[in-house]
């Protein structure tokens, strides 16, 4: 990376984030030194030091004083979170905006959400897939469950024309979230509606949120290739 423009710190970020994604830093690993990055990358101690803070609020990092920085090797969670509106996201990249919903139903939790929920007994939840669009590209494929006992209103909303996304980040405040990122490898669903060959590597956010005991929603959203989702700054 040297030789370009003087980065910034959240470029420093994406691009440890980015290593630890693709197992260049596996889990447990200790990275370099935030002075060996930065001679690496050609930025200031500062300026990785500020990246360093970021990936270790989110959780990717855990920085020990006298002990270097190392990947965490337990799941990546956030206590706290500011849910983007993935409209806004890319029309503040200078992009224009488009959606797709792909399909919506009501639907028996399956047992992979259930975990995610913390429910015991199945529940009848809405089961909505959407694409989200940046200049007519696909930019983000969704599979999102929303809990209709603690969100009833969504069933009235019309997915056609506003996202679940947008809905529920604007109408239905919560006080729990919890969030984890990983990379995969595209199939099925994800490589078709992201326009990518199977095998791609993909960042996945997983994300769930609560009202007290009660879950809201839970969502899966795949960025699509070469695009770096701005949901975990």
């Amino acid at each position: 990376m040297k030789g370009q423009t003087r980065l910034s710190w959240t470029d420093v970020r994406d691009e440890i984030r980015t290593r630890i994604l693709h197992r260049t830093y596996a889990p447990g690993d200790k990275l370099p030194r935030d002075e060996d990055i930065a001679a690496e990358l050609g930025c200031a101690r500062t300026t990785v030091h500020r990246a360093m803070q970021d990936l270790s609020q989110i959780g990717l990092v855990e920085r020990i004083r006298k002990g270097g920085t190392h990947v965490r090797t337990d799941p990546v969670t956030r206590a706290t979170f500011d849910i983007p509106i993935t409209r806004r996201e890319v029309e503040q990249r200078g992009s224009k905006y488009d959606y797709q919903l792909i399909s919506h139903a009501l639907e028996d939790t399956p047992l992979s959400v259930m975990a995610r929920f913390g429910i015991q007994q199945p529940a009848r939840v809405l089961h909505v897939k959407a694409l989200h669009l940046a200049d007519n590209r696909p930019y983000m494929f969704e599979d999102r469950w929303i809990h209709t006992g603690s969100t009833p209103d969504i069933l009235d909303v019309d997915l056609n024309m506003q996202s679940a996304n947008e809905w529920l980040v604007r109408h239905k405040p919560y006080s729990r979230v919890d969030v984890r990122f990983y990379a995969m490898n595209a199939e099925g669903e994800s490589a078709v509606y992201l326009s990518t060959s199977p095998g791609s590597a993909l960042l996945v956010i997983e994300r769930t949120t609560w009202i007290g005991q009660d879950p809201i929603t839970s969502v899966q959203a795949v960025a699509a290739p070469g695009y770096q989702l701005t949901a975990l700054n």
